[in-house]
């Protein structure tokens, strides 16, 4: 795929850009798919959009007794974590639609059991997040953890009490995304555009991750190209993996769209809360599109270059050159941006992804179009960044991102304006999942290429 420039000069990137290897495009659900049936006794089904709004709404009313939550995908019902039995809160559980389920740890508990694993097991190659499932913090080691490391994280671990943790070992190694190839290029580093925002000055931008705007200050969209964009703010290690890059062009025009290849696109409307149990979908530029299910929340990753926090955990791969691609959800909602994780597309593996909520609020930034509207919720600016640049978009409509297999090893990035990618210009929406799967094997999958890290101001 090539950027095509334009008469103001349309957006920089589409998402992904990748080809189909066959799945059949699957039409997208309706995204409101909430309904009531009225009875407060029977569990309400939720679309996986709505869940996170319910799930709040209830931690602030009850309180205490709010140990977490999660959403059952096969029953379509969010479920409540609580403390203690009390029949007043089971009743506000179901009055609001979800289903309350009864644990032993509280939130509070699994705080405190977090601040111990940061205090003596802050280890490179460690992570942890609470899994609302099992009502414990998942802690995972990976290969780099031993001998007297793995002594450590297996002592915190176990002196945390019988039920509050569980420790695992991960094959691969906990890194970073970045790598040297195509989509956008800093230096010798190449990161994914996740998606396009309007800065708080109303200019052009772009999210991407943290760790990509402190390895490079400018980007372009091929490889030793003019830059077309600066990085503005970005924050990694600490609080997050995000980095703001505004356009140099301020008269650049951004779509609302993550290309998900032959044409097909998936429309972006608004940036959404990941909840436990929900099924995401990610474009990379060296692995294309995969689909997996988040699994845990607020992640502590401790990456060779320091320690990350607040981050999405999910049962997705990736590979260097994914970074700061976009995590999305089937019906449209923002997710995530690409941080990283061990494994691979080929043997499997767990990823981490920056919210693009917090992303959102610390620098600023309104998901979409200046004219989208107010909000982090706002959907007209093109989301579509992730992975940018991976195969060939093809022409035509918009898509289900599960409906495109993905060839990630074709190319330069694409701007969806251009005519190659355009959502609006016809076509299917596609269900992401029907083609998200079937990618192993195809990219570029080189070593990855990891920066010390700085913050821009």
């Amino acid at each position: 795929m090539s950027h095509k420039r334009i008469p103001k000069r349309k957006a920089a990137i589409a998402v992904g850009g990748v080809a189909a290897l066959g799945a059949a495009a699957l039409l997208l659900p309706n995204a409101n798919a909430s309904q009531s049936n009225g009875d407060a006794a029977t569990p309400r089904t939720f679309a996986a959009n709505d869940v996170s709004d319910v799930a709040s709404m209830l931690a602030s009313q009850l309180g205490d007794a709010f140990a977490g939550s999660y959403y059952d995908a096969q029953q379509k019902q969010l479920v409540i974590n609580v403390v203690g039995n009390n029949s007043n809160v089971v009743n506000q559980i179901e009055k609001a639609g979800a289903v309350a389920h009864q644990v032993q740890n509280s939130t509070a508990a699994l705080q405190t059991a977090a601040k111990t694993l940061k205090a003596d097991a802050t280890i490179p190659g460690t992570a942890w997040s609470v899994d609302p499932k099992t009502n414990e913090i998942r802690v995972t080691a990976d290969s780099t953890v031993t001998g007297d490391k793995w002594n450590t994280v297996e002592s915190t671990v176990k002196g945390l009490g019988s039920g509050v943790a569980t420790l695992s070992k991960s094959a691969g190694t906990l890194k970073t995304f970045v790598d040297g190839g195509d989509a956008i290029f800093g230096g010798n580093a190449r990161c994914s555009l996740g998606f396009n925002v309007t800065a708080g000055d109303g200019t052009p931008a772009f999210l991407t991750a943290g760790h990509c705007g402190v390895a490079a200050a400018e980007w372009s969209d091929a490889a030793n190209g003019a830059p077309i964009a600066t990085v503005d703010q970005a924050t990694f290690p600490g609080d997050g993996d995000f980095s703001l890059v505004k356009y140099d062009d301020p008269a650049t025009q951004t779509n609302s769209a993550v290309n998900v290849g032959n044409g097909q696109s998936v429309q972006i409307n608004q940036a959404v809360e990941a909840a436990v149990g929900q099924q995401v979908f990610r474009m990379g530029s060296t692995t294309g599109l995969r689909d997996g299910n988040v699994t845990g929340l607020n992640a502590t990753v401790n990456y060779p270059e320091g320690t990350v926090t607040g981050l999405i955990q999910t049962d997705v791969c990736a590979e260097p050159g994914d970074s700061g691609g976009s995590l999305f959800t089937q019906d449209g909602g923002a997710v995530g941006l690409t941080s990283g994780g061990s494994g691979d597309c080929t043997a499997g593996g767990e990823t981490f992804f920056q919210p693009v909520t917090t992303a959102l609020a610390a620098v600023g930034a309104t998901l979409g179009a200046g004219d989208a509207g107010a909000g982090a919720g706002a959907g007209a600016g093109d989301a579509g960044a992730g992975d940018a640049g991976a195969g060939d978009a093809g022409a035509g409509g918009a898509v289900d991102p599960s409906a495109s297999a993905v060839d990630p090893g074709a190319g330069d990035v694409v701007d969806p304006s251009a005519g190659a990618v355009d959502p609006g210009a016809g076509g299917d929406v596609v269900d992401p999942s029907a083609s998200a799967s079937d990618a192993a094997g195809a990219g570029t999958g080189q070593n990855g290429t990891h920066h010390r890290s700085r913050k821009h101001q």
